[in-house]
């Protein structure tokens, strides 16, 4: 199978949902491991992994492109062991594969072929943001489940859930429509944000009433800094500059692709109306390039140099406009 949606979409919910429904509530009883992987160089690669006795589940992108060994070796391992439980309601395992979209075309082949060799005593789970990066072969042996956003109806009613039930707990009454709103409108689809920023609310201000202020997080408000560095000023020290602050969010793991959208979408709010297509387009094509190559950093620098020289020459040309 292969869950496909947005983040925040409940992909893994609906995949813990199918282990329950297969193994029952044992699947629930889950340790937490550290796999070591050896490479042909004798590498070592230290690998997270939760498992119960039915399943596991890994994230093989975590090591880059030494992924195809984790996945050969992991899933190899599963499927010449054989299931201990006799009073199993099945005879096979299933592995789970968070993040599969990230995964190299080698890895994707190595899985591929697994998949057709030891499909007797094992099953796949995949979960990804989009199938646009999966090949082929591995999306027609999958049963494709998409996972669209929830609309605002949908992220309103088990929020409210969530929400009434601890406020009502505490003798706090209901959640007002103007906060439910507000978390809806931050959340923009995301569930898992939406109940996350409504616990970062609840602390802030126990019975929700009041006017509410939603905190960004400090990497989305550090990209609007950037984005707003590159509109104020077009020059080779502010490249140098905004490259800094570039490294400094890779450096805490933020991913390029989130990085690069996240700028260009407060970048596009700041600039003239004949901008915003070139600067989307732009932004587009280094993503693209972003995902096939290896150096993040060339392709971010790459667009803002783009944007820098498209702002530049409108303006410029405005200028001229002006004194005609």
């Amino acid at each position: 199978m292969l869950f496909y949606g947005p983040s925040g979409a409940g992909k893994k919910t609906r995949i813990a949902c199918t282990l329950r429904q297969l193994f029952g509530a044992g699947v629930e009883k889950l340790k937490i491991d550290q796999r070591v992987f050896l490479t042909p160089s004798k590498r070592k690669l230290d690998v997270n992994v939760v498992q119960s006795n039915y399943h596991i589940e890994l994230t093989p992108s975590e090591v880059g492109n030494y992924d195809r060994i984790v996945i050969q070796e992991v899933l190899k391992e599963i499927a010449q062991t054989q299931q201990v439980d006799l009073s199993a309601r099945h005879r096979f395992k299933v592995v789970v594969i968070n993040e599969a979209d990230s995964l190299s075309r080698d890895a994707q082949a190595a899985l591929r072929r697994t998949m057709e060799k030891y499909m007797s005593n094992m099953r796949i789970i995949l979960c990804a943001n989009s199938t646009s990066r999966l090949i082929a072969p591995i999306k027609s042996r999958c049963l494709l489940m998409r996972v669209a956003a929830p609309s605002s109806a949908e992220v309103h009613t088990p929020s409210l859930h969530i929400v009434g039930d601890e406020l009502m707990a505490e003798g706090a009454g209901a959640i007002p429509d103007e906060a439910a709103e507000e978390i809806i409108k931050d959340s923009n689809g995301n569930m898992r944000k939406a109940i996350l920023v409504f616990e970062a609310l609840k602390m802030q201000t126990p019975n929700l009433s009041g006017p509410l202020t939603i905190a960004k997080p400090d990497w989305e408000t550090y990209c609007h800094k950037v984005a707003d560095m590159i509109v104020q000023e077009q020059t080779p020290q502010r490249v140098m500059d905004v490259r800094a602050k570039f490294y400094e969010l890779l450096s805490h793991c933020i991913p390029p692709t989130v990085i690069l959208k996240t700028v260009a979408d407060r970048v596009v709010e700041r600039v003239d109306e004949a901008l915003k297509a070139d600067i989307m387009h732009w932004a587009a094509i280094y993503e693209n390039r972003m995902r096939l190559g290896s150096k993040k950093i060339y392709h971010l620098e790459a667009w803002v140099v783009k944007v820098m020289s498209l702002h530049k020459h409108f303006m410029y040309d405005i200028d001229l406009t002006g004194f005609d």
